[in-house]
């Protein structure tokens, strides 16, 4: 099975947060989108990134906007 590259696979709201996780410039694109060019990434999410493996980059999205805003 490929492992899922976070650095170039087109991210959706569907893609999965998969055990392999990389917190990298494709990622921080994918969330600018939807919280504008000022997003900033916080040890908290990216722990809770980490701890929710199967689950989408919209439940991320949502967890953000919930919890860290």
């Amino acid at each position: 099975m490929k492992t899922f590259d976070w650095h170039s696979e087109s991210l959706t709201d569907e893609t999965i947060i998969t055990k392999n996780y990389k917190n990298t410039q494709n990622v921080r694109r994918y969330f600018q989108s939807y919280f504008g060019a000022d997003w900033k990434n916080n040890r908290t999410f990216m722990a809770w990134l980490k701890e929710n493996q199967g689950k989408t980059l919209k439940n991320a999205v949502d967890e953000f906007s919930k919890n860290h805003q």
